[in-house]
């Protein structure tokens, strides 16, 4: 019975440390683990510095200066001298437009200049008679008011003379106003004529200055209107890139401003230039302003192409010393900017107010935080005021292991 007594005893003895060992465990789980588990954090050292803002900002390469070059009017594309890529001289015949009739044309206009000068010169002659005989009657005239005078002829005859005067001089008139009509014809005929050869110099596309092709848009046998483009061709000197930078990150942007440039194609080459124009008129529908950014010496081997997405960074001027925290210390609560700052082992909300950030993650902070003092940078989940909390090296998931 004593034997028994003591077996069951025994027995009751081990399942009570069974419970309580797994109780233990349950509440080391639930305190640990659980919904009661100290939230897991990173934190940061606030640093005593400065900050270098910049901007960034996605472009294209395009050209300050280019010319799109064709026919002032509809033409045939009889030969196109050059191909896309071949750098061209000031003055170098690019293109030619077939001149159909143009030929004919030009005869037509010769034979009826040549007209116009053998009636001027008929014109002159016959002025040159009215005036002889405007002479002569005014010789006549004289004479018979003489002799009218003496009264050797009747009035009747010094009317007749003064008559053939007056008609003298009306021809004279009539023949002065012909030639003049003809010297015009000649220089209206000419100015045609002149206007035509320059129709058919426009039909020969010159190049304007040293320049690059970058467009070939038609091919001989082609017909092109007036004032479409055959050829475009850009100075590869003025090349730019045009920046388009978000409004809300654009404070500070100006001229002369410098810039790294990245081109898409060259990932691992940096090319220097500097904002040469800021535009004073952003785009509202995409909410960004946009800027020119010039090249500087272009590095060795840099190839540009125009329309060549490129990646501009615009480096601001360096703050003044203050404290600097990790941007993503940074938070918003109520309506309010600030951040997690570790007090006696637990986290406190402290209101900030923040200055210039720059694009490796730091940010200025003006007010509401000292040099050594100790915030949250990242959390498990979101905190409360006085909550417990364990500082760890890194953060993996959400329910990770510490």
């Amino acid at each position: 019975m004593t034997l028994g007594g003591r077996s069951v005893r025994g027995k009751q003895l081990a399942m009570v440390l069974a419970v309580v060992i797994v109780l233990a465990l349950l509440g080391y789980v639930f305190v640990q683990v659980g919904p009661l588990a100290p939230v897991r954090v990173t934190v940061a050292t606030v640093e005593q510095g400065t900050v270098e803002p910049a901007i960034y900002g996605i472009g294209t390469v395009q050209a300050r200066t280019g010319w799109n070059l064709g026919p002032v009017a509809s033409a045939k594309v009889l030969r196109v001298a050059v191909d896309v890529g071949e750098r061209v001289r000031a003055g170098q015949l690019l293109a030619e437009m077939d001149p159909v009739d143009f030929r004919e044309r030009l005869q037509a206009l010769d034979a009826a200049v040549q007209r116009a000068q053998s009636a001027q010169v008929a014109q002159s002659a016959q002025w040159q008679e009215a005036q002889a005989r405007q002479r002569l009657a005014q010789v006549n005239a004289r004479r018979n008011e003489e002799l009218a005078a003496k009264n050797f002829i009747s009035p009747s005859a010094l009317e007749s003379r003064q008559t053939e005067l007056q008609q003298a001089d009306a021809a004279v008139a009539a023949a002065q106003a012909s030639r003049e009509a003809a010297v015009r014809d000649v220089q209206r005929l000419q100015s045609e004529r002149g206007a035509a050869l320059r129709q058919r110099d426009a039909l020969r596309l010159l190049a304007p200055a040293d320049a690059l092709v970058v467009a070939r848009l038609a091919e001989p046998g082609s017909t092109v209107v007036g004032g479409q483009a055959l050829l475009q061709l850009v100075d590869p000197a003025s090349l730019w890139v045009r920046l388009r930078v978000d409004m809300g990150r654009s404070s500070g942007l100006a001229v002369g401003l410098p810039a790294r440039v990245v081109l898409r194609s060259q990932p691992g080459q940096t090319l220097t230039g500097k904002v040469l124009r800021v535009e004073p008129l952003a785009d509202s529908v995409t909410e960004e302003r946009i800027a020119q950014v010039s090249f500087g010496a272009p590095a060795s081997g840099a190839v540009l192409a125009v329309g060549e997405t490129a990646e501009v960074t615009l480096s601001l001027p360096a703050t003044a010393s203050s404290a600097v925290i990790p941007n993503a210390a940074v938070q918003r609560q109520g309506g309010q900017t600030g951040v997690w700052r570790m007090e006696g082992g637990t986290p406190a909300w402290a209101p900030v107010q923040l200055g210039a950030s720059s694009l490796d993650g730091r940010v200025q902070v003006l007010q509401g935080l000292l040099a050594g003092d100790v915030v949250v940078q990242h959390s498990q989940t979101a905190l409360k005021t006085g909550q417990r909390v364990r500082v760890v090296d890194a953060l993996v998931g959400r329910s990770g292991a510490p």
